[in-house]
């Protein structure tokens, strides 16, 4: 499925939202320059479970790289449909959020997100040494928030084969299928030696999860006065 947009204008300019994909596109450029030497910046900046997991390769690295990689890992990809997929389900679905949230604590929730991606990767994929990067797991977070906050909203879509019609679902449904296919497709992988066809399905599902559950606490906002008169 293919979002296309919602139908909840942002109350303001999404300046983090937007400030986010500039970050993740400058990045993403400086990946296409480094060229050959790509590699050993992902080995130092992705996250590759096996850093965490296995003593003799731990070794290799101080604390202050294993956790950086916790926040690096999130604003690398590994090409321009990765990116542009990416940015562009941020763009929908993170204005709304960063109304709802504020700008400090959106940022927060993107960050935490991220890591709890990461986290809940690293423990379905114990061994692996496949660099993992992407902005998925934080942007999970953000389709999670979403789905606590506005269920009832409308989101266009485009739905293979039918890529000439566009379907207006529910985000419940919408969002609701899409953590299913994540949930599904990783438990599949684990049947299957871990992260398949190269896409962390439990990183999705961990941002997804978390951030839905932190949203839960948060404060709802305050109904509309009534009003006792008529407008004439």
């Amino acid at each position: 499925m293919l979002p296309l947009r919602d139908d909840i204008p942002a109350s303001r300019f999404p300046i983090v939202t937007v400030g986010i994909i500039v970050v993740n596109v400058l990045v993403f450029l400086q990946e296409i320059r480094l060229g050959p030497e790509l590699q050993g910046w992902l080995t130092q900046y992705a996250i590759i479970p096996a850093r965490y997991t296995h003593r003799e390769v731990a070794e290799y690295f101080t604390w202050a790289q294993q956790i950086f990689s916790f926040f690096s890992s999130m604003f690398l990809h590994g090409g321009w449909l990765h990116l542009l997929g990416n940015m562009w389900t941020l763009w929908i679905f993170g204005d709304n959020v960063e109304d709802r949230l504020g700008r400090t604590r959106f940022v927060m929730l993107y960050l935490a997100s991220g890591i709890a991606a990461a986290v809940l990767h690293i423990f379905t994929n114990p061994g692996s040494e496949a660099p993992t990067i992407g902005a998925s797991g934080a942007i999970a977070g953000v389709m999670g928030a979403y789905f606590r906050f506005y269920p009832h909203a409308r989101v266009e879509t485009i739905i293979p084969p039918f890529i000439f019609w566009v379907f207006r679902l529910p985000a419940v449904v919408f969002l609701g299928w899409w953590f299913v296919l994540q949930f599904l497709n990783g438990a599949m992988s684990l049947s299957g030696g871990g992260q398949a066809a190269g896409i962390a399905w439990w990183a999705h599902v961990g941002g997804f999860l978390f951030a839905f559950v932190v949203c839960l606490f948060a404060k709802r906002e305050p109904a509309p006065l009534q009003r006792d008169y008529i407008d004439v």
